[in-house]
């Protein structure tokens, strides 16, 4: 297992280097001072049980300088993992970092990739070579548990979502129509999206939805049988992650499940030769990892009424640190796509929008591809516009930022309509949007039509320098 090792470690790289550089971007927005959920505001009243309920390095130093010094060490680790160098070590500080991002940030960070990411990054330090150089890691090989345990975590992620789709009874599911709409409904489509969804046939949706069963469900145990099955499962599963990667902007989480399937290859069919031996793992290696293990599988969808309350000790312990989780992807299809947008006035009578960087706005811009790169702020409101606005009260924190002319808020959007000088008055309007006909888009040349449907959340207003709903 050296080659699909050293491919894994390379990618994991990347893949913390992609939620840094995100993250550069929109950390002081989103938790810093002026920030929307500030960690200041989140992190205080220290103690060891608030410790290990947030367990983050933020609590040493909150302010954009210490978040912009979180997301450089970050990054910096992360390319030295993608050069190979002290991989373990860089590992460990990148997990350490991200960790301190996610324990601290609140809505920004209630996302199953997050928790993929952190779960195959513990594991990847047991599997990691030691040294500065290491090379291949010839002489420090994996040991058969550390690259079962990065296995287990890629079955969990298909398997558990095919066992919810099925626990959930959405209907949609059960009549072969999951598929017809979502392209469109997905938190942050593509432009290839459009096509996959309005040229082909319904049949081809249908069958979709089958193929998705059939690799959720069945095709996934092949892991854990001989190579020749792993082989053809990894060059079966690989193809359809490319095809998700492309329709829909998931951000790192396909990028995690696409090269952790790595593992179900082996060094013969990389170098035509006999594979090195495993190492035997350590007891420490034996303890953490069978702990994991044993906490993944009380985790299990359906089984947490079987289980007695004694054994889920160990999971509810470890949920802060996120590194065994529970997954479950698309168990409900969403039915409708509906976007909030923010807008501000001087007058209360003509508003303009403020223009997101990636979300769906202009019915003419074409949806674009961007993932890894996560835009968590706009991420955000596609769960927000699923719900009132009592359950994501963050959006009119947000609103109220628009409002005092946050630098650091106003850097999530596109371009500041108001050039630095704040409106008086900001609201959230909510749109409903469908992907155009291709008779439309030939005729109009719009990717999307849309709907206002009022407002989503209270108007608020700047009076006397203070925010108030109007």
């Amino acid at each position: 297992m050296l080659w699909p090792r050293w491919i894994w470690l390379r990618a994991l790289g990347f893949i913390f280097l992609s939620a840094f550089y995100s993250l550069a971007f929109q950390i002081t927005g989103l938790i810093g001072p002026n920030g929307i959920l500030p960690a200041r505001d989140y992190l205080r009243g220290f103690s060891l049980a608030t410790l290990w309920s947030a367990p983050t390095v933020l609590w040493l130093a909150n302010g954009n300088a210490a978040l912009l010094t979180l997301v450089a060490a970050g990054a910096l680790a992360s390319v030295l993992l993608i050069c190979n160098r002290a991989p373990r070590l860089c590992i460990a500080v990148a997990l350490v970092c991200f960790l301190s991002f996610v324990a601290a940030a609140q809505e920004f960070s209630s996302y199953q990739s997050d928790g993929m990411l952190l779960e195959a990054g513990f594991i990847s330090l047991f599997l990691a070579p030691r040294g500065w150089k290491p090379g291949l890691g010839t002489d420090d090989p994996p040991s058969k548990l550390s690259v079962f345990l990065l296995l287990w975590e890629w079955f969990r992620i298909y398997f558990e979502s095919g066992v919810v789709k099925l626990l959930s009874h959405d209907v949609q599911w059960r009549t072969l129509t999951a598929m017809d709409h979502y392209y469109e409904n997905s938190p942050l489509p593509s432009f290839l999206g459009w096509y996959v969804q309005q040229e082909l046939p319904h049949w081809f949706h249908a069958a979709s939805v089958v193929v998705v069963f059939v690799l959720e469900l069945l095709l996934v145990f092949f892991a854990f049988l001989p190579k020749p099955f792993r082989r053809l499962c990894f060059f079966v599963v690989t193809p359809f992650q490319i095809l998700i990667i492309v329709t829909g902007n998931y951000a790192f989480l396909n990028y995690i499940v696409l090269f952790l399937g790595v593992f179900l290859l082996d060094d013969e069919l990389f170098r035509r030769q006999n594979p090195v031996p495993a190492k035997k793992p350590s007891l420490l290696e034996r303890a953490v990892l069978g702990i994991l293990l044993f906490v993944t599988i009380t985790l299990a969808p359906g089984l947490q009424r079987f289980v007695p309350q004694p054994l889920l000790y160990p999971a509810i312990a470890l949920e802060p640190f996120r590194i065994a989780n529970r997954y479950g992807l698309f168990a409900v299809m969403t039915e409708n796509r509906f976007e909030i947008e923010f807008q501000g006035s001087n007058d209360g009578v003509h508003y303009t929008a403020y223009p997101f960087r990636y979300k769906p706005q202009d019915p003419k811009e074409a949806p674009g591809i961007f993932a890894p790169y996560q835009p968590r702020f706009e991420w955000n409101l596609w769960f927000a516009s699923l719900a009132d606005w009592q359950r994501d009260p963050w959006v009119l924190r947000a609103a109220e930022k628009l409002l005092q002319g946050s630098p650091e808020v106003l850097r999530l959007f596109r371009s500041d309509p108001f050039h630095g000088k704040p409106p008086r008055y900001v609201r959230t309007v909510l749109w409903q949007y469908w992907f155009t006909t291709p008779a439309e888009k030939r005729r109009t040349g719009a990717w999307w039509v849309r709907e206002e449907k009022g407002e989503y959340a209270p108007e608020l207003e700047l009076r006397d320098g203070e925010v108030q709903a109007r």
